[in-house]
């Protein structure tokens, strides 16, 4: 359930320095600023063992090609850009969101696709697994979503989407790298995992929205 109201004063968001350093060399897309909070909207993964065995095998190869990847430690599906909310607007973003949610019912995708992807200004690239199906419930997921963002004046998800579960990532662009050779022979150990058809075949059960430290779920149907 949504919260009626949320806990805490706006100025005690914890202040981050813009030090890429201080997070493996990640350069932020837009400047901390007191009041502003970062908000993002996702479907969280929840992962089984057997895919933890399959990350291993995906990064380690294509360590071969890029020493520097490190594997994700969540697991998620983005529905939005991350896109900056004002304190005093999350009640309503939030209550607006659980409304236009509310008729979805649960689904299916299959993600099995590895595919190559940088960040908008090129400072980041990640290893993915790109869904090939279920794009029509995603896209109304996105349909619904933009409207909500609309109403705040806020950037809509990309035109078309990729729709993607990322595995790895890096620090500047290595597409180049891991493109071609490499993402076959990636291709290739996806298609070769045991059960690799079942496992990949990911129920969406919820919906999540992190707003700065605080985290919002809206069940599916």
């Amino acid at each position: 359930p949504v919260p009626a109201v949320l806990l805490g004063d706006p100025e005690t968001e914890e202040a981050v320095r813009d030090d890429s350093s201080r997070h493996g060399g990640r350069v932020r897309r837009f400047p901390h600023e007191r009041g502003s909070w970062a908000t993002h909207i996702y479907l969280p993964y929840s992962v089984q063992e057997e895919f933890l065995e399959l990350l291993e095998l995906l990064v380690s190869h294509a360590r071969t090609y890029v020493s520097s990847l490190v594997a994700m430690e969540e697991f998620h599906l983005s529905l939005s850009q991350c896109v900056v909310l004002r304190y005093h607007w999350i009640d309503p973003f939030i209550l607006s969101l659980k409304k236009h949610l509310a008729p979805f019912h649960r689904f299916f995708c299959m993600a099995d696709q590895v595919k190559v992807y940088t960040n908008e200004n090129k400072t980041r690239t990640f290893l993915g697994l790109e869904i090939s199906t279920g794009h029509f419930q995603l896209m109304e997921l996105v349909s619904e979503v933009d409207r909500v963002l609309e109403e705040f004046d806020l950037p809509k998800f990309y035109k078309d989407p990729s729709f993607h579960i990322s595995l790895a990532w890096c620090v500047g662009d290595m597409s180049g790298r891991l493109e071609g050779q490499c993402l076959q022979e990636l291709q290739d150990i996806v298609d070769r995992f045991e059960d690799s058809a079942l496992l990949l075949r990911v129920q969406w059960e919820q919906i999540r929205c992190k707003s700065g430290n605080k985290y919002f779920s809206f069940p599916l149907r």
